[in-house]
């Protein structure tokens, strides 16, 4: 076969079968070249195409993994409240507090203000609110916080208790623990089947 290289500037002794022969190679060497084309075109597609399948089932599956970790979360914090709840309902102090009634889950929203109280105790002059973590850390703090500012707001009929604040949780890190103690609040960890109880010498009185 004769290569493209032959034809040389000037060089004009190419016979007529040679120049056909030439002719013929180019257009083979043309065609397989756009075969190949075609094949890497068509197995682009096919690329593609497992690429948008592996996305699909990828997001498909870190939805549901999205779901589970939700729904364990969720679960978790169901259990640490019930804990909480079954404890305090069978012990209702907080400290040397005692109180005689309990609710839990208590959902109020007057005007623009609106908030969650996971457990509310009261008696005859205070109120005690506990935010329940299955783990507790500082930001859940400035939850309670809020929570404890709002309250009265909620609830202007104890607008003439004491009111008192803790956090209760199975899990608490030692700084977030010293900063709820800091900020007057009782902190409630489990103990086995018990509830442990910590408080500062100077507890916040709303």
């Amino acid at each position: 076969m004769l290569e493209l290289s032959a034809l040389k500037m000037g060089e004009t002794n190419l016979t007529d079968d040679e120049l056909k022969a030439l002719v013929a190679s180019l257009a083979v060497a043309q065609d397989r070249t756009d075969e190949q084309m075609k094949l890497n075109a068509i197995a682009q597609r096919a690329t593609d195409e497992q690429m948008k399948r592996n996305d699909k089932m990828l997001t498909e599956k870190l939805d549901r993994l999205g779901i589970t970790l939700g729904n364990v979360t969720n679960n978790q914090g169901d259990v640490a409240e019930e804990f909480f709840f079954n404890s305090l309902a069978n012990d209702a102090h907080l400290g040397g507090i005692h109180f005689d009634d309990i609710e839990k889950n208590g959902h109020k929203r007057r005007g623009k203000t609106e908030e969650e109280y996971d457990i509310i105790m009261t008696n005859d002059d205070s109120v005690g609110i506990v935010e329940v973590k299955y783990k507790a850390h500082e930001n859940d703090l400035d939850r309670l916080d809020r929570k404890m500012q709002n309250f009265k707001k909620l609830f202007p009929i104890y607008q003439n208790y004491k009111q008192y604040g803790a956090i209760a949780s199975f899990h608490i890190n030692d700084t977030a623990k010293r900063e709820a103690l800091n900020r007057g609040y009782f902190v409630l960890q489990r103990s086995g089947d018990l509830v442990h109880t910590e408080s500062s010498d100077h507890l916040t009185v709303l």
